[in-house]
């Protein structure tokens, strides 16, 4: 097996961290790692990228060749797109959607985003949402190794093992909100991977699971959120997922259900009964 890494954010962001958890855990499967160092990090807040390798068979380059990246793994939505060049035609971006913006002609976070989205095979989802939902947005980097964790072609359990490994000198509370990170990452990358392929949109998909509570989506729930973003109250639900309230929604299809019944109440009714049984 090899499977070709392409890690991308910036300073501060804790690609360190991703790589240090997917080399614990390869060198534990038996597999070989080579990797690229990882430059940017003289400047907290510039431009992060480091290639890192992974094979049952000797590897010979630590550069991975354009058109052969199996994996871009991006803290940042901008820095994914500066890799798309090195992406096999069966390789996947997984971001996070929140922006770092940190040169002034930035550009249109939503356009970005959605560029992303049109890639065929993708997953961008809420990272700091859901990592401050386990205790820190500075835990995002986890919640995207969780996201990544199904296209490594590692065993969860190294994985886990890394994670607690990396944070031991920080100590119990810190390695188990990281823990969580990467468990909520990797329900929330199943959610929307399991909401495009019922046909709602990326735009939709990903602002519902960065509300739901530990990312996890109920298999019954996907259809009736279907429905009510494709009814007339659809884009109030999406604005105020997006929106900066607070609270987080059970994965259950009961709240969707409730939803539907809504049709044609005011933006206050639809955002009181959106949030009622949210958790803070």
């Amino acid at each position: 097996m090899e499977t070709n890494i392409i890690l991308a954010g910036v300073g501060g962001q804790g690609i360190v961290s991703i790589a240090y958890v997917i080399d614990m855990a390869a060198l534990e499967h038996g597999l070989s790692f080579k990797q690229a160092e990882v430059h940017g990090m003289s400047q907290r807040g510039g431009a992060v990228q480091s290639h890192l390798r992974i094979s049952s068979q000797p590897i010979h380059s630590d550069l991975i060749p354009r058109g052969h990246c199996d994996l871009i793994l991006s803290v940042e939505p901008l820095e994914s797109l500066r890799y798309v060049e090195f992406l096999a035609p069966t390789g996947t971006v997984v971001s996070a959607t929140e922006p770092f913006v940190n040169i002034p002609n930035y550009g249109d976070v939503d356009r970005v985003i959605d560029t992303m989205s049109a890639l065929p095979s993708h997953v961008v989802i809420p990272a700091e949402r859901l990592a401050r939902a386990v205790g820190s947005a500075r835990a995002a980097n986890m919640v995207i190794l969780g996201a990544a964790s199904p296209y490594l072609g590692l065993p969860e359990a190294l994985l886990e093992k890394g994670i607690i490994d990396a944070f031991r000198a920080k100590g119990d509370k810190i390695q188990q909100m990281n823990l969580a990170a990467f468990r909520a990452g990797k329900a929330a990358g199943a959610a929307y991977r399991a909401c495009l392929a019922a046909g709602i949109p990326s735009r939709n998909a990903r602002v519902l699971v960065g509300r739901v509570d530990g990312g996890t989506l109920h298999d019954q729930a996907i259809a009736p959120w279907k429905q009510v973003f494709d009814s007339s109250v659809g884009p109030t639900v999406h604005e105020l997922l997006a929106s900066g309230t607070q609270g987080r929604l059970p994965g259950s299809p009961d709240l969707p259900v409730a939803l539907l019944g809504a049709t044609g109440s005011s933006r206050d009714a639809v955002a009181a009964l959106l949030f009622q049984s949210a958790k803070a």
